[in-house]
């Protein structure tokens, strides 16, 4: 009799472990919640930034209502600088980072990455009358970038490679930041994206400031970012922007807010995303 009570408990005890739910993950508690927060770059247009009205615009906040419209849901435009796209995310701020964020294997180890949802190429952004007209000219002159940018790591390390003592580097905590300074000779130049130097050109906001040829640095792939464990909540990110680019909406937000040449292809040669 003893022997049967055993056996009850230990397979009661069984049936109640198998019965405890399953923790929700991050997809379904942002399904739950009925909203999207979506980290946000705000001063690099036309990715991001604020019409006259001051709302948020660009290419990454549509990007980001399409993703709450595809999961049902309300966006919530979160603003967050480059320096702070990772640890928005890491902290909870921010369910998403739609902020233009390179692919580094630096950051893999502290940040889950979905597949690109776009691609820049980088040229030279100096002022008119600096001198500077190709990148091997910046040698020798005062540069900067956005502080945690892959463009300034790969700046930053070219300027010690080259060690010209005339030379020099600093970062800044904005984009913004990056363009007063050029304009007021602060610095001398600075690598940006294409997209962006044809935007802030274009603008006539610094009428003194030029692109001053292309930079020789790989093609930078910027993908949608979320924590590192939330593996299901990734490859909705990686489903969602295959549906945006074979259903032409990655092309038509890229004729929209970029306008010039085609969209970029995502896939690197020989790789498969």
């Amino acid at each position: 009799m003893n022997s049967i009570k055993v056996l009850a408990t230990a397979a009661a005890a069984t049936i109640a472990m198998t019965a405890v739910p399953a923790h929700a993950d991050k997809l379904d508690d942002i399904i739950s919640s009925g909203k999207l927060r979506c980290a946000v770059t705000l001063d690099f247009p036309p990715m991001g930034s604020r019409d006259a009205q001051n709302n948020p615009q660009g290419f990454d906040v549509d990007t980001c209502r399409d993703l709450a419209k595809a999961l049902g849901v309300k966006a919530e435009i979160v603003e967050t600088p480059f320096p702070d796209r990772i640890p928005a995310i890491v902290s909870g701020r921010a369910d998403v980072g739609v902020a233009a964020t390179s692919d580094t294997l630096e950051r893999a180890k502290s940040i889950g990455f979905s597949i690109p949802y776009y691609a820049f190429t980088d040229v030279v952004l100096t002022r008119k009358d600096a001198g500077i007209t190709t990148f091997d000219s910046l040698k020798g002159h005062k540069v900067g970038s956005t502080a945690g940018t892959y463009e300034a790591i790969a700046l930053n390390n070219d300027v010690k490679k080259w060690s010209d003592s005339k030379g020099s580097f600093r970062a800044f905590q904005t984009q913004a930041d990056v363009f007063l300074a050029i304009s007021q000779g602060q610095i001398d130049a600075s690598v940006v994206t294409n997209t962006v130097a044809a935007a802030i050109v274009k603008s006539g906001k610094y009428p003194n400031l030029a692109i001053g040829g292309a930079a020789p640095y790989p093609v930078d792939y910027v993908n949608l970012i979320a924590t590192r464990k939330e593996q299901g909540l990734i490859n909705y990110l990686n489903l969602f922007i295959n549906h945006q680019v074979r259903e032409g909406r990655e092309e038509e937000l890229h004729n929209k807010w970029i306008g010039v040449g085609k969209m970029p292809n995502l896939t690197a040669a020989g790789v498969y995303y």
